[in-house]
């Protein structure tokens, strides 16, 4: 009887995991744009480049002479300091000289009850000059000199309200990069896919564009100062819609951030993300839980009735279903992977989808629970 139903969960998550990838997640792997409509730029109104600032002097004095080399007629680089105690405003006061279009908001405190990036962000957004905005973080680099133009082409000659871009991390060695990753890429892939199906559920901010008077209009983080976290993937969650949001797919769109090189700090990076989770919508997280739920199924139940099984016969059976899992994953994965970075060869997938099934579920719980979570 016991076995029974084993075999039954098991024939469930496997048709649910194969739906996933051959139907949701396959959509960005053979997702098909036209280029003719992707290079079309008539529309080349200004751009206001946001960045939230706390204590970044060492990263903002890289990342800011790399935004001037932007190749776009008009924009303007704001950067709010947040509170910085460290050489943060004396730099900006030296770069301002270098670069005419660089701006600066400073906070010197923030109210009570209200998380600090999200104010932080709302007085630079009031403030910015050009109604396009593109937001990433103080230890994001463009990868490519055509960034703005590619991130904000779908607002301003498509549009759209919202540009959900990619953020990536530096490549390096070791386990917790590899991880970093595999996670990233698979997180990529499950908001660009949605978003292609035209039911878009969140962004990152590392990469994320939007009109400024919608933010006003809307009274963006409305109902979202109280939560830890969120100013991006929240306020997407609350506001992008099926006829508003596009994606950027290229890679002269993405940026490459600075991997955590600690496990330490990995996990409050990623507790601060999942703490966020639990306020999505209810068909969202119904949507990214049925694969969690599914995934775990999966493994637990394979795990399970090999232990069991005392035939070969149907351990044979289901090891064949593991493999053929593991290779239709590694194709699309590495289909989806090459539409975002333009080349890559993701190897050991079934091994990292196993590490995160683990701490998906150890940190995903932890992140949902913690109510102490801060930006900085």
């Amino acid at each position: 009887m016991i076995i029974d139903l084993l075999w039954l969960i098991f024939g469930a998550a496997t048709f649910i995991q194969v739906i996933y990838f051959l139907f949701v997640y396959g959509k960005l792997s053979y997702f098909y744009q036209d280029k003719s409509e992707s290079t079309a730029d008539h529309n080349q109104e200004g751009v206001t480049v946001v960045i939230a600032a706390h204590n970044e002097a060492e990263n903002l004095q890289k990342l800011i002479p790399l935004l001037f080399q932007q190749n776009y007629p008009a924009f303007e680089v704001l950067i709010i300091n947040d509170r910085s105690y460290d050489d943060t405003r004396f730099l900006l006061e030296q770069m301002m000289k270098e670069y005419p279009m660089l701006r600066t908001v400073t906070i010197e405190y923030t109210p009570e009850h209200v998380t600090a990036k999200k104010y932080a962000l709302t007085l630079g957004i009031k403030v910015a000059k050009y109604d396009v905005l593109l937001l990433t973080d103080a230890d994001c680099l463009p990868v490519s000199e055509n960034w703005i133009k590619r991130m904000t082409h779908p607002i301003r000659n498509g549009k759209k309200t919202f540009s959900l871009g990619y953020g990536g991390y530096g490549k390096g060695k070791g386990f917790l990069n590899a991880l970093i990753q595999f996670e990233t890429w698979f997180t990529a892939i499950q908001y660009f896919s949605f978003a292609l199906w035209k039911a878009p559920f969140m962004g990152v901010g590392r990469n994320l564009a939007y009109r400024r008077t919608y933010f006003m209009d809307h009274k963006a983080f409305k109902d979202l100062w109280h939560i830890l976290g969120g100013d991006d993937d929240l306020y997407v969650n609350r506001h992008a819609k099926k006829h508003n949001t596009a994606v950027v797919i290229h890679p002269e769109g993405i940026t490459e951030s600075i991997p955590k090189k600690t496990f330490k700090e990995y996990y409050v990076q990623k507790t601060r993300h999942y703490q966020a989770g639990k306020y999505y919508k209810t068909s969202d997280k119904a949507k990214i839980g049925l694969y969690a739920i599914s995934h775990l199924f999966f493994w637990a139940t394979a795990i399970a009735l090999i232990s069991i099984t005392q035939k070969w016969e149907p351990i044979a059976v289901i090891v064949s279903i593991i493999v053929t899992r593991a290779l239709l994953q590694f194709s699309i994965f590495n289909n989806a992977i090459k539409k975002i970075e333009g080349q890559k060869k993701v190897l050991w997938t079934m091994f990292f989808d196993l590490m995160y099934l683990s701490y998906f579920w150890i940190i995903g719980a932890k992140g949902y629970l913690s109510k102490t979570v801060r930006w900085k």
